[in-house]
C-alpha cells in the first residue's frame, strides 16, 4: 500500500474537489490516501498557512483557487518544491469559454450562491425528510418522484441522495399485510417508481439490521419464504400498475439514484 499526502485547497468549501478526489482515488487500490482539506483559502497569509504545512508533508495538491494572485503563489511555490499541483476545474472552464465565447466570472463558491435553486434544493430536502417511510400520503401529489419498495430496498438514502439534487421524493414501504393507501395508485404528477433487490441480499441486509438492533435474527422478516413473497407481491404491483422498476441489487445509491432521474428526466421530455 502506498501512502500519499493529498492537500485540497479550495476559496470555497472544498465539496467539490472532495468528490474529483473520491472518484479518481476509486481507481487506485493500492493508494491510502491521507486527505488535508483546506477551505476557504481566501488571503495570501491563509495560503502560507497552508503551503507551510504541504512543504512538511508534500504529496499531490488539487485546488480550485479563482484569485490570481493566490494561485500564482500555489504554483510557483510548489514549482521550486517540484511538488505536483493541479487545478482540477481549469480544462473544463477553458473548454466552457471556448465553445460559449464567454469568460467565467471567476467568484469563489458561486456554486453555492444563495440563489433560486439552493432554496428549492432546501424545500426538496425538507419534503423527503418529512414525507419518508409512508408519511404525509396527503401530499404525495406534490413529489416529483415516489419510491415503492418492501423493507430494505434503499428507499429512505435513494431519496435523500436525490433530494440533494432538488427532487421532492416521498417513499413508501409495501408490507403485504398492510397494504399503501388507495391514493398511491391515483397520483398524477410524481414518477412513481418501484425497488426490487435480490432475495439473498435482501435477507442479508434484514439480518444485519435485526443484529445491529440486538434483536434475534429469527422472524419472517428475514425468513426465505416469506421474503420471496414480499418480493414477489412487490413485483406483481409493479407490473399491474405499469410502474418502472429499478434493482438495486448490484447498484449503489448513487447509481440508483441517476437512474431514476434520468426516467424522470425522460418522462418529462415525452420519451418514456
Amino acid at each position: 500500500m502506498t501512502q500519499l499526502h493529498l492537500h485540497l485547497l479550495s476559496d470555497s468549501t472544498g465539496e467539490t474537489l472532495d468528490m474529483v478526489a473520491n472518484a479518481c482515488l476509486a481507481q487506485f487500490d493500492t493508494i491510502e490516501a491521507i486527505r488535508h482539506p483546506w477551505p476557504m483559502v481566501r488571503s495570501e497569509g491563509h495560503l502560507d498557512r497552508v503551503l507551510d504545512d504541504v512543504e512538511r508533508r508534500p504529496g499531490l495538491v488539487l485546488y480550485t483557487l479563482v484569485n490570481p494572485t493566490i494561485r500564482k503563489e500555489l504554483e510557483r511555490r510548489c514549482r521550486q518544491r517540484k511538488i505536483h499541483a493541479v487545478p482540477v476545474l481549469d480544462p473544463v472552464l477553458d473548454a466552457l469559454a471556448a465553445v460559449s465565447g464567454q469568460a467565467a466570472k471567476g467568484r469563489a463558491g458561486r456554486q453555492h450562491a444563495l440563489d433560486a435553486a439552493y432554496f428549492a434544493r432546501v424545500d426538496a430536502i425538507q419534503f423527503t425528510i418529512a414525507h419518508d417511510d409512508g408519511v404525509g400520503a396527503e401530499n404525495w401529489e406534490e413529489a416529483d418522484i415516489v419510491l415503492v419498495g418492501v423493507s430494505r430496498t434503499s428507499k429512505t438514502p435513494t431519496s435523500i441522495y436525490l433530494a440533494n439534487r432538488g427532487y421532492k421524493v416521498a417513499n413508501v414501504p409495501l408490507v403485504p399485510q398492510s397494504p399503501p393507501p388507495a391514493s398511491l395508485y391515483g397520483l398524477k404528477h410524481p414518477l412513481i417508481v418501484g425497488l426490487t433487490t435480490n432475495p439473498e441480499r435482501l435477507i442479508q441486509i434484514r439480518r444485519n439490521r435485526l443484529l445491529s438492533l440486538n434483536q434475534t435474527p429469527a422472524t419472517d422478516y428475514v425468513d426465505e419464504e416469506a421474503v420471496n413473497a414480499e418480493l414477489a407481491f412487490a413485483r406483481r404491483m409493479f407490473a399491474d400498475k405499469g410502474w418502472p422498476v429499478i434493482d438495486v441489487t448490484r447498484r449503489s445509491i448513487e447509481e440508483s439514484a441517476l437512474a431514476i432521474a434520468q426516467l424522470h428526466t425522460a418522462r418529462l421530455e415525452g420519451t418514456a
